[in-house]
């Protein structure tokens, strides 16, 4: 056993990069989730899972946006936490990631900021099944809706890669990261833990099927700031 003990580094925001960089190469998805928590395991405080970070989380949360070249996230997180698109470009390209919103019934406010706040048209995964009406609002709104067959890891996953999106980051919720887990489709976590002791009823930051296998994880990176975790996880072995 280690004591992990404060030092005097600081990383600097290229350093910060570095530490969370995608492995090189990528011929097929990689998806890295991204998820904070209190310490004691709730995933949002107050029905929000911003009021458990704080600048450091806000700092990495942007950094890892910036490496992804799409953001996938179910229609839940972006109803409640009110998404708008991404800010800043992503690595090696000119403009930010999309958002992709995975919703089998396209359930998404046209008039959200998903659609008004955002540089880049959201892309909505969704199913045949989703009304017609609701589809063609969505894309009048300019989303990219693609309809797919099923809305299964390996179809959303697929439709990414076709488009040549390999750097995948998943932010929730946990319904979506249970069905990537249940799937054995997650190759990274980044976790945050908040110094805080959220009590209550909230949910945890994974919510899958009954008999989903645990996945051996290996620790790969450990940074902290005013009292805040931030811990990198990596399968044991890749996918495939």
């Amino acid at each position: 056993m280690h004591l992990l003990a404060p030092g005097p580094a600081h990383l600097d925001d290229a350093e910060l990069a570095a530490h969370y960089a995608y492995p090189d190469g990528l011929a097929a998805p990689y998806v890295r989730v991204n998820f904070v928590s209190s310490a004691d395991g709730a995933v949002t405080l107050d029905g929000h899972s911003s009021g458990l970070g704080g600048p450091a989380d806000r700092r990495v949360f942007g950094r890892l946006r910036e490496l992804a070249e799409v953001i996938l996230v179910g229609a839940g997180t972006v109803r409640a936490e009110d998404y708008r698109g991404a800010r800043r470009p992503t690595v090696g390209r000119e403009l930010p990631p999309p958002i992709a919103v995975v919703t089998g019934s396209a359930d998404i406010d046209p008039r959200s900021r998903l659609f008004t706040d955002t540089k880049v048209a959201p892309i909505v995964l969704t199913l045949d099944s989703a009304p017609a009406e609701r589809r063609a609002r969505l894309a009048e709104a300019g989303a990219d809706v693609v309809v797919l067959e099923r809305l299964t890891p390996d179809a959303l996953l697929g439709e990414l890669g076709a488009r040549g999106l390999h750097r995948v980051l998943c932010e929730g919720g946990p319904g979506l990261f249970g069905d990537l887990l249940a799937a054995d489709a997650v190759d990274e976590l980044c976790l945050t833990l908040s110094p805080l002791l959220a009590g209550g009823d909230a949910g945890r930051i994974a919510r899958g099927p009954a008999g989903t296998p645990a996945r051996p994880l290996s620790l790969v990176g450990v940074a902290h700031e005013d009292d805040t975790l931030f811990l990198r996880y990596r399968r044991d072995a890749p996918i495939g």
